[in-house]
């Protein structure tokens, strides 16, 4: 039988990888020359929304991601490598 223990630093491992997700999508956004207010309206995803995510201060559903690559016109997998 096979345990799988988190490390004791799981929590900081989690935030830093939520920050580089929001940093991808806002390099992308900015990289197209995108407003917050034009991806939201291209995703549907809410401008507050969009702002957590890219600031790293929310963890984004799989559907908002989805939404999100879709509107930039990049793999999902480019966000959250």
């Amino acid at each position: 039988m096979y345990r799988v223990h988190a490390p004791p630093d799981d929590d900081d491992w989690l935030l830093d990888q939520l920050r580089g997700i929001g940093a991808r999508i806002r390099a992308e956004r900015l990289h197209q020359n995108l407003t917050q207010e034009r991806l939201h309206l291209a995703s549907g995803v809410s401008r507050w929304t969009l702002q957590e995510i890219e600031a790293g201060r929310s963890n984004p559903t799989a559907a908002t991601l989805l939404r999100l690559s879709r509107a930039l016109g990049v793999p999902l997998s480019d966000l959250v490598r």
